[in-house]
């Protein structure tokens, strides 16, 4: 059976996940649309597939599929 769950990520999250990253920049492209994320209760939630997509473009996401 496949693993078809997504991680989601917080602000802190994702800037400790990708070097370069600050947390005011994540909070920036969530406002302006740059990068799809949700509000949930007090906290904004990125998917870490979403975010890969943003930052390193499409060719560059890995999924659990694909067998190179």
């Amino acid at each position: 059976m496949e693993n078809n769950k997504r991680r989601m990520l917080t602000i802190g999250e994702t800037a400790r996940l990708i070097e370069g990253i600050t947390e005011y920049r994540i909070r920036q492209m969530c406002k302006t649309g740059q990068l799809p994320c949700f509000k949930a209760g007090n906290k904004f939630l990125i998917s870490e597939e979403a975010l890969y997509e943003t930052v390193f473009g499409k060719s560059s996401v890995i999924t659990d599929g694909g067998k190179a």
